[in-house]
């Protein structure tokens, strides 16, 4: 990293540290079995969200009243919903719905996050003296209550849903970027850079961002997992994705009633949404290791 601050100046532009390692990244995934089944996991659920349609063996909204509740057989291999959906059609076409709508809000809270970290670290002052107020507000709520109220607020369906878990995680990257900012903000290349007359909104995007991006990306990745299980709990309290539209959430919540008659209606995406939680932490906890060497030794998976 030393080295990499020295010599700041090439061709007049300020050269900002490089944070990522490929190599490292890759061997953390190869060499260590929890990160490695956690990414492929994810690879898989992400194959079965894009493949859907060609995967699932039935349309997820065809019913059956006469095959209503039927446990699994040959035809049905999870079994069928309450007005003779196949489940595992069902479930299949609710990875779709739960990781778009976690990737979606991660992503969106993740643009917010960063923009007011970068502003709030670099400005300092009284701007991020307000800025962290806001987010220790927000922080001190707890996630689901607060998501309920919004959702409660906006009404029901994915674009709520969205937006409330959008609103509420973009506080974890702001931190997190805020952190980071201080502590680079008065290295020398970015000393350089300010001498040579960039404006601070170069500096900020053009040589702070590149060395905050590693904690992003962890950060991100993590935030994942955290927003599916947010969603999924919405859905199961009735206030998110709402029927015919399958996704995880409202499929556990459907099945939780008939769970002595059905147990795969309920277990079936309760296991997809642990699995994928898990994995996501798993990769995030890696994804850590991998871009923070100062972490390894004290990491259980680096063991």
């Amino acid at each position: 990293m030393m080295k990499s601050m020295e010599n700041p100046i090439r061709d007049g532009n300020a050269v900002p540290a490089s944070v990522f390692n490929s190599n490292s990244i890759i061997k953390t995934l190869i060499h260590h079995k929890v990160v490695l089944a956690g990414a492929v996991i994810l690879l898989f659920m992400l194959v079965v969200a894009v493949f859907a349609p060609y995967l699932a063996p039935y349309n997820p909204d065809d019913q059956d009243l006469y095959q209503v509740l039927q446990g699994p057989s040959r035809q049905h291999l999870l079994g069928t919903d309450d007005v003779g959906r196949d489940l595992l059609s069902r479930v299949i076409f609710g990875s779709r719905v739960t990781l778009l709508m976690g990737a979606v809000s991660t992503f969106f809270s993740a643009i917010i996050g960063v923009f007011i970290g970068l502003v709030s670290g670099y400005k300092g002052g009284v701007i991020d003296m307000i800025v962290m107020r806001i987010t220790d507000t927000f922080m001190c709520i707890p996630a689901l209550v607060l998501i309920l109220v919004m959702v409660s607020a906006l009404g029901p369906g994915m674009h709520s849903v969205i937006i409330s878990i959008t609103v509420l995680s973009w506080t974890w990257f702001a931190r997190i970027v805020r952190g980071q900012v201080m502590l680079v903000r008065e290295l020398p290349y970015v000393e350089a850079a300010r001498a040579l007359g960039a404006s601070g909104f170069r500096i900020m995007f053009r040589h702070l961002l590149p060395n905050v991006m590693a904690p992003v990306i962890i950060t991100a990745t993590i935030a994942l997992g955290g927003n599916i299980m947010l969603e999924s709990a919405v859905s199961f309290l009735g206030l998110g994705v709402q029927q015919p539209t399958p996704s995880w959430g409202n499929e556990l919540r459907i099945g939780y009633s008939y769970l002595e008659i059905v147990p795969l209606f309920s277990l079936a995406p309760g296991l997809m949404i642990t699995l994928t939680v898990l994995a996501f932490n798993f990769l995030g906890d890696g994804l850590r290791d991998a871009l923070d060497p100062r972490l390894r030794s004290n990491s259980p998976m680096m063991r």
